[in-house]
């Protein structure tokens, strides 16, 4: 499928505790960015309505929707890709999934050697190293311990961004706990090197093979040296 940009886009980014989104029309990016908790699900389908009454727009006129295919908060990343799916089916829509740590990755000035980590609980953090320079992934996602992650071959040095440096057990490098906004998600599809598919092809990105944890399994991970 070929997303088409010179018309209204939408993305949706539920893989955090905020609710964010964007739509870009008439050349305008509307931001809806706000920490939802629970109540992500309550407040995404009127939001996206007042984006589109804003912008004078419906569901039909939408060239593409974007949407963060995760790591994340699993619940979360299935509220969004429902509602994207849901609002893209019925006009044959193309979305277009954005890895969460490579629209974090794109934050910084290019650099050749970037982490990017952000809190997965449980004592654990996603992350990926990646070469913004030359627009790489430098490594596969990964789930494990912030003090376990260490420099990939060839980097003698790295700065790091994700909210997993906000964590009192962060990463054992120099970084800023940002992270992206739908609008940052919407400016990397439109940039290429993410394909578009149709809307009972898309797919999430979990990383942690199992997404539920007993409590003693929680207690184990969490009392780890």
């Amino acid at each position: 499928m070929q997303a088409d940009f010179n018309r209204p886009v939408l993305a949706v980014d539920t893989g955090t505790s905020y609710l964010s989104l964007a739509l870009r029309a008439d050349g305008e990016t509307r931001l809806f960015h706000q920490e939802a908790g629970s109540r992500q699900s309550e407040w995404i389908l009127p939001q996206i309505r007042t984006l589109f009454h804003d912008a004078g727009i419906t569901a039909a006129n939408l060239g593409a929707i974007v949407y963060a295919k995760g790591p994340g908060a699993f619940t979360g990343l299935r509220i969004g890709i429902g509602v994207a799916q849901g609002l893209a089916t019925p006009f044959d829509t193309p979305l277009i999934g954005i890895p969460t740590l490579d629209a974090a990755a794109s934050l910084p000035p290019p650099q050749s050697c970037i982490l990017a980590a952000a809190d997965a609980r449980m004592g654990e953090v996603f992350y990926a190293w990646f070469d913004t320079l030359n627009r790489r992934r430098l490594s596969d996602y990964q789930v494990g311990r912030a003090a376990d992650i260490r420099l990939p071959e060839g980097c003698a040095f790295s700065d790091g961004i994700g909210n997993a440096f906000a964590l009192e057990n962060r990463p054992p490098f120099s970084g800023k706990p940002d992270m992206p906004t739908a609008a940052d998600f919407l400016n990397l599809a439109a940039e290429g090197g993410f394909p578009a598919v149709a809307a009972a092809h898309a797919e999430l990105l979990y990383v942690r093979n199992k997404i539920a944890l007993t409590a003693k399994e929680q207690a184990e991970r969490r009392a780890r040296p």
